[in-house]
């Protein structure tokens, strides 16, 4: 285990009780699996005692077959971290325990993963597990169920045999007018409904609309499939599938459905694409939703529902209403004049919108919402671990404009992974943790440009546990609401030259945090270019007075006060091999992906100037990792949907 993986264990068990009479020794409770994904494990451990906070856990793991154990990263130490804000009246205190992740693993395979707790002070209750865990695989059709085919009303061809008028027939047997709530016919786990080329657009004033929904226009699916055997929504592969709701509220209601697949579908004008769940009511269970396009909608997947579990949203684009030639964001005045209802309007919420575990949204190309991804804020989390938003896994996705945030793991509790995403134009935020209730939420490898705000990580609220690594970011992080268990590591934040602001800060909330072999580029002619925050040993510090905060005009000075960062290094742009920022004084311009190059040139000061951080980085090139999302020499990684071979976000 390298320097800093024991730093990381030092650090996330940092002393917080002095009182000698304390219960001091660990007491081992509650070990949980959470809910696997394709790529990620997460685990959490339950303890009492450990006042003092000294107590660790090491993790190990070895795949199925494998004679080797690898290191994991630690367990990270959480409880007493408190998570609130007044004017929602959220006041939550984290509890005693450990969690986090085994990162970076292949899909369907089982592996071994082992925990060792240790405590100086003493230790009780089964302070070793062993635990055989197998990653989820890719939803897939049933092969050997029936295949239903539906053909569009104005198709006048040949129709393969079982055929039927519309979805609704095919998935209950519906039939027009009042007939279609009558379900005499319902499809079956391991079916798969076959959709034929065409246009299906609901006639919702039409009492016997082909579609068979009158009224509404919006088809309900609730029946329930199988983890074998799932009911599939597929094009047939004979040309482009088209859902037209024709301004409708939503297109797909599957609240009460488990285990559907909707494959390489459009759906277009309408308000929800896909509703999934309501918060406290119902939800949907293990829904897949891939290679999908959804345009014109103001929001694509949706789920409130703390049950809705293990979904699966990936290769799909996403393209909503809002400005396509101009960053708006949701305040100031160009936002007030930019559409028919003044402020605060919305045209276009969230891509994709989910709460509950398991979930895993991946490889999708997202534009023109408010928010790209969203974990539902939610308010405090429920204690039953299978009603949290917990092992959720957001990776491989292409940002580009968004009014207020790229991804928000706001609301979530333990392990969350966001990485290796591209956010190109933010109004407010890039990567928000607003607030995490515990953690840790993972975000590495991704990359963020032109956030005018400075809010490379919208850390607010009084979130608990993020853990950051291996970030390019070319902007400044600049958010004062103190946060608590934050660790840097190996990103890059690169200065616009903003007059106002510097380039870093950091709101320390407990005595748990650290940064280091970070690579940061001041902005020019400002004075207070490194924060920080951080409180007196043993205390806290959610509501520091403007005298708790220090200002460090270099990264030297800043060094020799606080003791981080004593690997940290000042770099430029030059370390790219092409690329330049993006105009500090045009908050409003547009830019595209296509347009940017974020490698690093081969010998630049970032390269080789990194940590190793085991499962995150193993497989670095040269002497040591490099600073920020692309290692030299690796494989280029791609974004968004496998499908598309054309530039969505164009100019």
């Amino acid at each position: 285990m390298n320097r800093l993986m024991y730093a990381l264990l030092a650090l996330c068990s940092t002393a917080a009780a002095q009182n000698a009479a304390v219960p001091r020794s660990v007491t081992a409770g509650t070990f949980t699996v959470e809910h696997p994904t394709l790529l990620n494990l997460g685990f959490e451990w339950a303890i009492a005692g450990d006042l003092n906070r000294n107590a660790t856990v090491t993790v190990q793991f070895r795949a199925a077959g494998e004679q080797s154990w690898r290191n994991a990263l630690p367990l990270v130490r959480i409880g007493g971290e408190r998570v609130f804000r007044e004017r929602e009246h959220l006041d939550y205190t984290v509890p005693d325990g450990f969690a986090g992740s085994i990162l970076n693993l292949q899909p369907g395979t089982e592996y071994e993963c082992r925990f060792q707790m240790a405590d100086p002070d003493g230790m009780s209750g089964q302070t070793s597990r062993t635990v055989k865990v197998k990653t989820r695989s890719e939803p897939q059709p049933y092969a050997a169920g029936r295949k239903l085919h539906v053909y569009p009303p104005d198709y006048k061809g040949d129709k393969l045999e079982p055929n039927f008028a519309s979805l609704l027939e095919a998935y209950y047997g519906a039939g027009l007018g009042d007939w279609s709530v009558v379900w005499e016919r319902r499809a079956q786990p391991g079916d798969t409904i076959l959709l034929h080329a065409g246009l299906y657009k609901p006639e919702r004033r039409n009492y016997v609309d082909p579609m068979m929904t009158p009224f509404d226009g919006s088809m309900s699916l609730s029946l329930k499939g199988t983890k074998e055997k799932p009911i599939t929504i597929k094009a047939a592969g004979d040309g482009e599938v088209i859902f037209d709701g024709d301004g409708n509220h939503s297109m797909f209601d599957v609240v009460a459905s488990q285990h559907h697949i909707f494959d390489g579908i459009t759906i277009r004008n309408t308000d929800i694409g896909i509703f999934a769940g309501q918060k406290e009511v119902i939800g949907a269970v293990a829904l897949a939703v891939k290679n999908c396009r959804f345009e014109n909608v103001g929001f694509g997947v949706w789920t409130e529902f703390a049950g809705s579990s293990d979904f699966y949203i990936a290769d799909n684009l996403f393209l909503g209403r809002d400005d396509r030639f101009r960053l708006v964001g949701w305040t100031g005045p160009l936002w007030a004049s930019a559409g028919p209802y003044g402020s605060h309007q919305l045209t276009s919420y969230y891509a994709v919108k989910i709460y509950g575990p398991g979930h895993v949204i991946a490889r999708n190309a997202i534009a023109y919402f408010h928010d790209a991804l969203g974990i539902s804020t939610y308010g405090t989390p429920e204690k039953d671990p299978e009603r949290r938003a917990s092992s959720i896994d957001i990776y491989n996705n292409d940002f580009h404009m968004s009014n207020d945030d790229f991804v928000e793991t706001d609301g979530s509790a333990h392990n969350v992974r966001v990485f290796n995403n591209r956010g190109i134009n933010a109004a407010q935020g890039g990567y928000s943790s607003q607030p995490v209730f515990g953690g840790p939420i993972y975000f590495y490898r991704n990359i963020l440009y032109h956030v005018p705000t400075g809010v490379a990580f919208k850390f607010s609220a009084k979130p608990a546990g993020m853990f950051v690594f291996h970030n390019t970011i070319i902007g400044e992080q600049t958010v004062k609401d103190p946060y608590s268990n934050a660790h840097f590591v190996n990103n890059l934040f690169l200065g616009r030259d903003t007059p106002d602001r510097g380039v870093m800060t950091w709101a320390n909330a407990t005595g748990a945090f650290s940064s280091d072999y970070n690579g940061f580029r001041p902005n020019k002619g400002v004075k207070d270019q490194f924060q920080w925050l951080a409180p007196a040993p043993g205390g806290t510090a959610y509501t520091p007075k403007p005298t708790d905060w220090k200002s460090f005009a270099t990264l030297a000075d800043f060094r020799a006060a606080t003791g981080q960062e004593t690997h940290g290094i000042e770099v430029d742009f030059d370390i790219f091999e092409n690329l330049a920022p993006p105009n500090p004084n045009n908050r409003h311009a547009v830019y595209h992906a296509m347009d940017l190059n974020f490698r690093l040139k081969p010998g630049s000061k970032a390269v080789d100037a990194g940590v190793v951080i085991p499962t995150v980085n193993d497989n670095f090139k040269g002497r040591a990792p490099d600073l920020g999302a692309l290692e030299t020499g690796a494989p280029e990684l791609k974004y968004g949907p496998t499908w598309l071979t054309w530039q969505p976000f164009y100019r």
